[in-house]
């Protein structure tokens, strides 16, 4: 009887172990983004509407898998979505009394539900590569609170294979009604808006009336009269032309989310030395229009990342495609890693770094290549770059932490930094430039005792003067280092 029940012990915990190494041989990666770093709406529509509630989320399953190169999975996979503190949208605006006339939609719209049939829960709907949830018609107000805008809300997304939930994270859903028509000063009413159009034959200066029905828009996918009333965006920026001072972020801000959204808050735009704004990319409003005019199309032909006056060839979008609808390294979209339009991370937003910082543990971009592989690639990895990251060289214990001088010094494009690390620590390793700008994060995670090597690529760097500064919580140091190309 001894020797049966040591026969059953022995099978069961070795079916417990087999069944935990299978558990720790794969994992899922979830990453979620929203398209285009923030969505407004107008709050009322009973005069203009100019764009309803309306938000896009994506997200990617990638499959970790010892030995294995990443995955990114579909089939058998569903992801759930859900919206914390914020159940519900009737109320918070009056877009379901006018959606029906507005649309000319048969039926009226179910309460919380979108233009598109999504409510604020649901799934996000399986395409080749990715998932996507298009319409979801949430607004800037948490169920506590109807008064103030929480423009920056986190969207819960939740894997499941086969029912089975695998991987969960938490991204941003943007949303403002800081649409300033009048707020900004600019018009007295929306009524007096709608009295500029009388000259218009049947115009209904009553309201209320989409303006995307006459101007189109390629948002909402609307052609309008492009011959006599022209594209909306065209008629918004040369109308508005003559606004002062042009080249100035918060004249787009009297219409764009807007004096206390302010929506750009990439990590381009907290540049102290040269913080971009909207200009810098779009141009003044007088430029806008005037290519619309010979002939670009709003929406569909925007500013490029791998243009020669921004970051070059090496990062390019995929031809043909913008930004926001390009997928990089590994079939990963651009805005996963890097995240959306207006919001490139790190952001000055925390919600906006959330993901980054429970992925990798430090906001920005995702640069931790073991995010996704089992083992350290050795080839190119994205951009070209090659893999950056902490190697163990040394079991033996160091007596002190230290941080030791880069080699090589100076150095073109790339250079290891050795440190030693005396008791168990979080450590981080951060690179900063002459002006005190962090620009790389090669560590930031619990370490054993040892001596270990970061490995840093400066291929997008200038030349000039760096410093490596460890910091753990008894040592900090710093050491200089010279990249020169």
């Amino acid at each position: 009887m001894a020797k049966k029940n040591f026969l059953k012990t022995a099978v069961l915990s070795g079916l417990l172990f087999f069944l935990a190494l299978t558990a720790n041989a794969q994992q899922y990666i979830l990453i979620g983004w929203n398209d285009l770093g923030m969505h407004c709406a107008n709050k009322y529509f009973g005069k203009v509407a100019v764009l309803p509630p309306y938000n896009n989320i994506y997200a990617q399953i990638i499959k970790k898998q010892s030995g294995m190169p990443p995955q990114i999975m579909t089939t058998g996979f569903t992801i759930d979505y859900s919206i914390p503190y914020n159940t519900y949208s009737v109320g918070k605006t009056d877009f379901w009394t006018y959606a029906q006339q507005l649309f000319g939609l048969p039926n009226p719209l179910p309460p919380n539900i979108g233009l598109t049939g999504k409510g604020l829960t649901g799934v996000l709907d399986p395409n080749t590569g990715f998932f996507r949830a298009e319409g979801i018609p949430v607004t800037p107000f948490k169920d506590t609170n109807l008064t103030q805008e929480k423009p920056f809300q986190t969207i819960h997304l939740v894997a499941k294979n086969n029912g089975t939930t695998v991987s969960t994270t938490d991204c941003v859903i943007p949303v403002s009604n800081e649409i300033g028509c009048v707020s900004s000063g600019c018009h007295s009413s929306e009524q007096s808006i709608l009295n500029g159009h009388e000259t218009v034959p049947g115009f209904n200066t009553n309201g209320p009336v989409l303006c995307a029905s006459c101007h189109g828009s390629p948002a909402l996918g609307t052609t309008g009269d492009t011959i006599n009333a022209k594209w909306f965006s065209y008629r918004i920026h040369d109308k508005h032309k003559s606004l002062l001072p042009a080249n100035d972020i918060n004249t787009c801000y009297k219409c764009h989310p807007g004096p206390n959204t302010r929506c750009l808050r990439d990590v381009m735009s907290q540049n102290q030395s040269n913080p971009l704004i909207c200009q810098s990319c779009h141009g003044t409003m007088s430029t806008v229009a005037s290519s619309i005019q010979a002939g670009r199309k709003p929406w569909v032909n925007e500013p490029s990342c791998g243009s020669t006056s921004c970051h070059g060839s090496n990062y390019a979008e995929e031809t043909g495609k913008l930004y926001r609808n390009s997928k990089g390294h590994g079939g990963v979209f651009c805005s996963g890693c890097h995240g959306s339009p207006h919001a490139i991370t790190p952001s000055r937003e925390p919600n906006d770094n959330l993901q980054s910082i429970n992925l990798q543990g430090h906001a920005g971009a995702l640069r931790d290549c073991m995010v996704c592989h089992s083992t350290p690639p050795t080839g190119p990895g994205p951009h070209g770059l090659l893999y950056s990251g902490v190697h163990n060289i040394g079991s033996a214990i160091p007596e002190n932490f230290r941080l030791y001088q880069n080699y090589p010094n100076p150095f073109n494009p790339s250079t290891k930094i050795k440190f030693d690390v005396a008791s168990n620590a979080f450590v981080t390793l951060k690179v900063y430039n002459i002006l005190g700008k962090e620009v790389a994060t090669l560590v930031s995670q619990n370490l054993q005792p040892g001596t270990y090597e970061a490995d840093w690529n400066a291929a997008e760097m200038n030349s000039g003067i760096y410093f490596a500064r460890i910091v753990t919580e008894k040592y900090t140091e710093n050491r200089k280092m010279i990249l020169v190309k």
